[in-house]
């Protein structure tokens, strides 16, 4: 499946059953939810010879429906989609496949603000419900048939297949994830509590001074405030990675978000002699997205940076746009990254050990950061040489979300 649009496009008719029976197989060889459902929407695009196509999942606790991937557009996930009035809502209460030919002409009610907020128009649509063991746990999207054909029975039956298959693998996908995410905080909560309550006993101890009370406490001081940073870390996380996580879609200045960060950590970099510079345009262009949450991801990066930069070191922010791309890095000139540990740092609870040798923070930084990146449509990478300090850059698109619903 990789890089080619298999289908009757430009070429010799398939066999498109026999391809279900690939792209199940395919489907099937991964619990990662994010490539899982990459993998998907490109399956159907490919199989109806669309112009786009989309996932939509319910969410269990809230029952709102959500966009959770996108051929068109990556970061079109977080946006809901009313069950009432649309079409995307029908096919899940309903259970059933529902096809429009021309969303200007059908008594469906076509929910148009994913298309305002971009310069993509949706035409027509198929949509088709993901059902597992009797439930709709979302919904599948073709829109624009190419060429500005209609969508035919036989893209109805294939769909309904694949929207089958691919429910399963999701379900699946969902189902390791969370129980991999609550193994992952018991283990990394169990240390700091084992601190707490060793302390805590300490301190009963009838030979235990006055000072060493005071020591003990602060300890345990201390490890409460790592546990609730976990606890809080844990649930950014699980709303990111499940796409729950409240994100906006409006105008933003980075070069406003980009000095606001520089002015909360100014003075964690003067307290360690670290000069702090920005080189961001005064015309850099607004993009679409949540500006608390990237404000996070500045926060993250630089505070990193500095966390790990020696007196004497400097740590540069710059901003550039490139078309219909904006990036942004975060360079330092501290004691670099060891090659080995590069491939890891995005990773959940992996985390690089500072000077003294130890290992600090909770090691869902750059994990989170990744994740608003992502779910901005944009793309996050890491360079650097030991010795020779490290840059993280991160792009993101201008334009908006797009996709029909």
């Amino acid at each position: 499946m990789k890089g080619s649009r298999k289908g009757t496009r430009g070429g010799k008719p398939v066999d498109r059953l026999e391809w279900l029976i690939e792209i199940g197989r395919s489907l099937n060889s991964t619990l990662s939810l994010r490539p899982l459902l990459n993998r998907i929407v490109v399956a159907a695009r490919d199989l109806t010879d669309s112009e786009a196509t989309s996932i939509l999942l319910v969410d269990r606790q809230s029952g709102q429906l959500y966009f959770e991937a996108a051929t068109n557009y990556p970061g079109v996930r977080s946006i809901v989609v009313p069950m009432e009035n649309s079409i995307a809502g029908s096919v899940v209460q309903t259970g059933k496949p529902i096809v429009v030919q021309d969303t200007q002409e059908s008594h469906h009610f076509y929910y148009r603000e994913a298309d305002e907020q971009s310069a993509f128009t949706t035409h027509s649509i198929l949509a088709v419900p993901m059902i597992v063991r009797g439930n709709v746990i979302g919904v599948l999207e073709a829109v624009n048939k190419q060429e500005g054909a209609d969508f035919a029975d036989e893209d109805v039956e294939m769909m309904t297949v694949l929207g089958d298959q691919a429910a399963v693998a999701v379900q699946n996908a969902l189902l390791f994830q969370q129980s991999d995410l609550v193994a992952e905080i018991v283990h990394e909560m169990r240390t700091p509590l084992v601190s707490i309550m060793g302390y805590a006993d300490l301190m009963q101890r009838p030979d235990a001074t006055l000072p060493q009370c005071h020591q003990f406490a602060c300890i345990i001081q201390a490890e409460a405030e790592r546990l609730n940073g976990l606890a809080s870390n844990f649930l950014d996380l699980a709303r990111l990675e499940s796409g729950r996580a409240d994100m906006s879609h409006d105008p933003v200045d980075l070069n406003t978000v980009i000095r606001m960060a520089v002015s909360v950590l100014a003075p964690q970099a003067d307290a360690k002699q670290i000069v702090l510079s920005v080189g961001v345009p005064t015309d850099l262009p607004f993009l679409t997205g949540d500006a608390q949450r990237l404000h996070q991801v500045m926060l993250n990066l630089m505070g990193n940076a500095i966390k790990y930069c020696r007196p004497g070191d400097n740590v540069t922010v710059r901003a550039w746009s490139d078309g219909d791309r904006l990036s942004v890095s975060v360079a330092d000139t501290g004691p670099g990254i060891l090659k080995d540990a590069l491939p890891h740092l995005f990773e959940r609870f992996y985390r690089v050990a500072g000077e003294m040798g130890k290992a600090v923070g909770t090691g869902l930084g750059l994990t989170i950061a990744r994740q608003i990146v992502e779910a901005h449509g944009g793309e996050i990478a890491v360079s650097s040489e030991e010795g020779h300090g490290a840059t993280f850059t991160f792009t993101l698109p201008l334009a908006g979300v797009s996709g029909g619903v």
